[in-house]
């Protein structure tokens, strides 16, 4: 009997037991949606998290966690015992490719049943942007593995723009070096219904799927998305790509980061997250969210009355 056959759509097993399933990267944008969609669909869950006491902030109390980190083998062992099927995703880092990859082969010597990594949608070996061709390596690995997998290739998340929120709340302005790129943006709960349904039903292993918005965005539409939300206006201020390096600098944020961050809206302006796909609604039933709900979901973040307050 093999897998399709012996799981119903809802992970159950014909054993009479409920399948558990590992969400690496739990606490992050897209891992903390996986874990709540699959808690909503009555699914057994564990969360492997580096930080307990964050990970109940955002998870909440009564999930099942595991404590480890990618760096530590014997954790990720740990966290896949009686398992069957991973969710796997990690923090953009230099060490990605051999964390990922080691926990794909964790993952087979324990006899996990189902991979899905959570991967980028322009995800190719030798991308000019490394967080790409990171991906693109561990992609290569899971089809190798012998194991049932399923890649998802998420589009650009709309809560990266949380990030600009403080900024758009004081100013009124969101600076980006977008231009007038074509952006098929994903409310990441849209990206963890999907991994849900990919992680309990049977019938996607083999499949990459491509997870976008409704449409491909502009980020002027997102400014006047945001006006609209907000009830104020919100104006796109493109900028070149060395000025916005240099304002990553002045707040903090790490050289290589900078750069990669850059390096991925130029390629943006080229059209690598312009395409639309259909799989959201493929796999879960419903359409997915389009910026509006986004905003309006989010706009007491963005709104001048949060400047107002952290003052």
């Amino acid at each position: 009997m093999n897998d399709g056959e012996e799981r119903d759509m809802n992970g159950f097993d014909g054993r009479g037991g409920a399948d558990m399933i590992v969400v690496t990267g739990a606490t992050g944008n897209a891992g903390s949606e996986v874990v709540r969609a699959l808690t909503g669909r009555g699914g057994r869950v564990r969360a492997f998290v580096r930080d307990p006491g964050r990970a109940r902030q955002v998870l909440g109390e009564d999930a099942e966690l595991a404590v480890g980190d990618f760096a530590d083998p014997a954790s990720v062992r740990a966290a896949l015992d009686g398992a069957d099927a991973l969710l796997l995703s990690c923090a953009d880092d230099p060490r990605r490719v051999g964390w990922e990859t080691a926990a794909i082969d964790a993952a087979v010597a324990a006899g996990v049943r189902r991979i899905v990594k959570l991967s980028a949608a322009p995800a190719e070996p030798g991308s000019p942007v490394a967080f790409w061709d990171w991906h693109a390596q561990v992609e290569r690995h899971l089809r190798a593995s012998g194991t049932d997998w399923v890649i998802l290739r998420a589009g650009w998340y709309m809560s990266n723009l949380l990030a600009a929120a403080s900024r758009v709340a004081a100013e009124g302005r969101l600076y980006a070096p977008a231009g007038q790129a074509q952006i098929a943006m994903i409310d990441p709960r849209d990206v963890g219904a999907a991994a849900a349904a990919a992680l309990s039903g049977a019938g996607h292993e083999g499949q990459t799927y491509l997870l976008t918005g409704p449409r491909a965005i502009t980020y002027d539409e997102v400014a006047a998305g945001l006006s609209a939300a907000t009830q104020s206006r919100v104006e796109f201020v493109d900028v070149p790509g060395d000025a916005a390096y240099q304002a990553m600098i002045a707040d903090g944020m790490p050289g290589f980061v900078a750069e990669q961050i850059v390096a991925m809206f130029a390629e943006l302006r080229q059209g690598a997250a312009a395409q639309v796909s259909p799989a959201v609604e493929t796999l879960t039933g419903s359409a997915p969210r389009d910026f509006a709900s986004f905003a309006t979901d989010h706009a007491r973040l963005f709104a001048p009355a949060a400047a107002a307050a952290r003052r």
